[in-house]
């Protein structure tokens, strides 16, 4: 008998959307879905401990992920052999290789769950549902990603009809819902996306937070806060007639460039203010000493929403460079600072991806 349904995730707000969507079935059917953690690209720590213990994951497991670039074998089919027809035959040869690789680490028999939801099926567990002729649903990798980076086309920009068309027959991969075996596609709006398939599928996250009933954001507590009253201790360290802002930090760019960001933006906007910093989860820059000391740093691995289910934090300011910052409700002025600001730091066409499809 088929288990019902397992999320995958590469990241803590992965997690964080799949307990979410877990808190919004009626409570007999919670407790029933597994939850696999891609080690690719993100340290977990203690979360599959707390996400089992919690009661609403039958199941949690870690997958040893590998990306390409550790894999010889799969890479050498990854180079340009300035050829159309050459290169698309040695990309199907690279779908193939990169699927078939992950089969000895993905931890479960996921033809055992009547629903597989996949976060980011860019990554190469997209490539093995692909060569295993998996059906999964994929789920939009963060807040509105589509809309601001349509990955997909940006990554397929030169013959992209023909390679869609590749892809639909399951030759090669292409991430977003241009699979063949992806059944559909959630996104948070649909609307504003400029690229719209028919795989879309509409799902607005504030939905399906504002369904989680007070009673159940205990369970988003217990796995995802470590130690609450320490962030309220940090919160309460601010005088109380000094502006708050809190910077939202983005792992962009090599260490000294993103610790000049975060200098030029304290400047800009922390004037007169106590600034918070929140480092994001894959974010190593030390901000505990020298340029930082002054200010107040969150401690703790855990997605930014969580900071909405403390009533007593309040922020006049939340500033990000690219992360989205919609979902906040603490704040009275949010500011995405984005490829305009990135522009003084990189090259913008590493940043701008929509406008060169």
């Amino acid at each position: 008998m088929k288990k019902d349904r397992v999320y995958i995730c590469h990241t803590f707000y992965h997690v964080y959307i799949s307990v979410i969507k877990e808190l919004n079935l009626p409570k007999e059917k919670r407790g029933k879905a597994d939850l696999i953690l891609s080690t690719m690209s993100n340290d977990f720590g203690n979360l599959d401990g707390k996400a089992i213990r919690s009661g609403l994951f039958d199941g949690v497991y870690r997958f040893d992920e590998k990306e390409d670039a550790v894999l010889p074998d799969v890479m050498k089919y990854h180079r340009d052999r300035g050829n159309v027809i050459l290169n698309l035959i040695q990309r199907i040869r690279y779908t193939r290789e990169l699927g078939k690789a992950q089969e000895e680490y993905v931890p479960v028999d996921l033809t055992e769950y009547k629903d597989i939801y996949v976060f980011c099926d860019s990554d190469p567990i997209g490539y093995y549902l692909n060569y295993k002729k998996i059906r999964y649903h994929a789920v939009e990798d963060g807040l509105d990603t589509i809309l601001y980076c349509d990955s997909a086309r940006y990554s397929n920009i030169g013959h992209f009809k023909l390679k869609a068309f590749m892809a639909r027959l399951g030759l090669i991969f292409i991430e977003n819902g241009y699979s063949k075996y992806c059944i559909d596609m959630e996104v948070n709006n649909l609307r504003d996306i400029k690229y719209k398939i028919g795989k879309y599928k509409e799902v607005p996250r504030k939905q399906l937070t504002d369904n989680v009933s007070e009673t159940d954001r205990y369970y988003l507590m217990d796995i995802f806060m470590d130690n609450p009253g320490q962030l309220l201790s940090q919160l309460a360290e601010a005088p109380t007639d000094r502006r708050k802002v809190l910077i939202l930090s983005d792992p962009v760019c090599d260490l000294d460039t993103r610790k000049e960001i975060m200098r030029d933006i304290i400047t800009q906007y922390g004037k007169d203010a106590t600034v918070f910093i929140k480092p994001h989860p894959r974010d190593v820059l030390d901000y505990d000493t020298g340029d930082f000391s002054d200010c107040i740093v969150l401690k703790g691995r855990f997605p930014m929403e969580m900071m909405n289910y403390f009533p007593e934090l309040h922020m006049d300011l939340v500033l990000s460079i690219f992360t989205t910052v919609d979902s906040i409700e603490f704040a009275d002025k949010k500011v995405k600072l984005g490829a305009d600001f990135m522009d003084k730091y990189e090259d913008p066409a590493i940043h701008r991806e929509n406008e060169q499809i």
